[in-house]
């Protein structure tokens, strides 16, 4: 008899570092969803969505997104800003940026070696 795939190992991670952390989640014991939703965050004059925010985790059981970033200054600004556009559009949402300090401090905490070198 065939074993289940886990959620990680069905998931495609953008970056390694996000497989990392659902790991962490699992044994916690805590549900997770990876990129379940696009949060569009600017339209054209036609009403066609022109840019939009996939937050790379949601916990239901707490109900808050999480986003990722690592090292990448360009990375992080961009996040920034559409962490700003997003908490601008939808006020109720709840979510967290997790930024490369953070998951230094993860990241050496559960011995998950150097996966956090740009995301």
């Amino acid at each position: 008899m065939q074993e289940e795939k886990s959620q990680i190992e069905k998931t495609r991670f953008a970056h390694p570092s996000e497989r990392e952390f659902a790991r962490i989640l699992d044994f916690y014991q805590l549900k997770w969803l990876y990129e379940p939703h696009n949060f569009p965050l600017s339209w054209n004059h036609e009403g066609r969505v022109m840019e939009s925010f996939s937050p790379d985790f949601y916990l239901p059981e707490i109900d808050i997104f999480i986003e990722m970033t690592t090292l990448k200054q360009s990375l992080v600004t961009k996040k920034n800003r559409k962490m700003r556009m997003l908490r601008t559009l939808y006020p109720g949402i709840n979510i967290k940026i997790f930024y490369g300090k953070d998951y230094k401090s993860l990241a050496f905490k559960y011995h998950l070696g150097d996966n956090f070198n740009a995301k």
